[in-house]
């Protein structure tokens, strides 16, 4: 991409603090790594390849789609679809080897003409418990007796019972206790119906790491992974933050007593100050909500001012600063450090909120796993690469522009050809009694 704003993934903190969590568990307790939502917005296949190698069991996503991408780019492990898939794509869970949530009798109802009796592999689920949140899960034992008979056929294997906590993170543990109290009732149902379950699981990343004795089976880790955890709370590690958000400075002004910027004249200087521009705005997932918060310039902590826009935001600069000044927009500069946590806060949300809203225009670059040279040489490194490219590109160019642009309707096209055949192969899959060989 051909842009200064970029997010650097560090892919040995990932790799490192998996393997830190690990090692702070009961001895036999496996842990399932969370890479949902493209990674909390670090990378799907990165993230899941490096929880492997830091010692991950298993992995979840949230979405069918999701799993499919992991097994499309290699991804091998274990993985459970946290959300009910839709029963008419029970096809695609067989063929990849996928893991599904059940919460309820009727979609097993509502499966079985998609699933044609020559289909001899069996379908392993993870039974989803509400006790509490007030999300999805089943909540009385009704409901639990109701599911018995579809969890005990031959052609099923429950892979798991497990509930999520909804208070983990907060000091007071009191729903905390109430959850985890009404999860062991619910153990008991099931350990009285006769179904056999492999892995019991309530504790995700805060859980987990403040009471290991909450661990059961298996633990569920996902904004841990990535250094996101209430560190006032937890003691058993110290985990390190996975992304560093970095920008320039487009373009340096200065702005006189009484002028305005931004739309709606959002700005009005109160004296002469100088501002500067970075190429970031809420396409890129830099909301609006964040105006008024910090970045870094040398080292300094400077404001945003006026409404952040679509593509730019604008900044209030300590003094004159050079067009292309290095803006840290989450990361360490000289002893100054700006934390998700801190950006957070300033929200009234979550630190994953911030990262998953990154969109695609905002390039993720991984270090390598080996020593990895000078991070803001890289940087500069890359800008250059850029610019050298981008002099080769414009020769070629005028070389060649027609066959260039040949190639990109070319590359056009087939994409269309492939998003119709996508469409064609998931259209197929949700026909009653659809085969269980020969899928994608």
């Amino acid at each position: 991409m051909y842009r200064d704003t970029v997010a650097q993934v560090d892919l040995r903190a990932i790799r490192d603090n998996i393997g830190d969590i690990k090692a702070s568990l009961p001895a036999g307790v496996k842990l399932m790594a969370v890479v949902k939502a493209g990674g909390y917005g670090h990378g799907s296949a990165e993230s899941a390849a490096m929880a492997e190698r830091g010692g991950a069991d298993m992995l979840a996503v949230a979405y069918l789609d999701e799993a499919l991408e992991l097994r499309v780019k290699g991804i091998a492990l274990p993985i459970l679809i946290l959300t009910p898939i839709h029963p008419a794509e029970v096809m695609f869970a067989l063929e990849h080897e996928l893991m599904v949530t059940v919460t309820e009798a009727d979609w097993f109802r509502r499966m079985a003409p998609y699933r044609p009796s020559s289909c001899l592999a069996k379908l392993q689920v993870h039974v989803k418990a509400d006790t509490g949140l007030g999300r999805i899960g089943l909540r009385t034992r009704e409901e639990w007796e109701a599911l018995v008979p579809w969890l005990k056929a031959e052609d099923v294997e429950v892979a798991g019972f497990y509930t999520h906590f909804a208070t983990a993170g907060q000091a007071d543990t009191g729903f905390l206790e109430r959850q985890y109290r009404t999860f062991l009732e619910m153990k008991a149902w099931v350990k009285a119906s006769g179904v056999e379950v492999s892995q019991y699981h309530c504790a995700g990343s805060a859980a987990a790491l403040r009471f290991p004795g909450l661990a059961m089976d298996m633990v569920r880790i996902g904004a841990a992974m990535f250094g996101f955890y209430p560190e006032k709370l937890v003691r058993s590690v110290s985990l390190r933050p996975a992304m560093k958000l970095r920008s320039t400075l487009l373009q340096v002004k200065l702005l006189r007593k009484g002028e305005c910027i931004g739309y709606d004249n959002s700005y009005i200087a109160e004296g002469d100050e100088w501002i500067g521009t970075v190429p970031i705005g809420y396409a890129d997932g830099w909301s609006q909500s964040l105006r008024g918060s910090e970045m870094l310039v040398e080292g300094k902590r400077v404001p945003v001012v006026g409404k952040i826009c679509m593509d730019q935001l604008m900044v209030k600069l300590p003094g004159h600063c050079e067009q292309g000044a290095e803006v840290i927009l989450i990361g360490r500069q000289g002893d100054e450090v700006i934390t998700f946590a801190e950006l957070a806060g300033f929200l009234g949300s979550v630190p994953q909120e911030i990262s998953t809203s990154l969109t695609g225009r905002v390039e993720r670059i991984y270090t390598r796993l080996e020593e990895p040279e000078r991070e803001d040489a890289k940087f500069e490194n890359r800008i250059y690469r850029r610019n050298e490219s981008g002099k080769a590109f414009a020769g070629e160019c005028a070389a060649g522009g027609a066959s260039a642009r040949r190639g990109e309707a070319k590359g056009r096209k087939d994409q269309k050809a492939w998003q119709r055949g996508r469409l064609w192969r998931t259209a197929g899959a949700r026909q009653p009694g659809a085969s269980c060989a020969g899928l994608p």
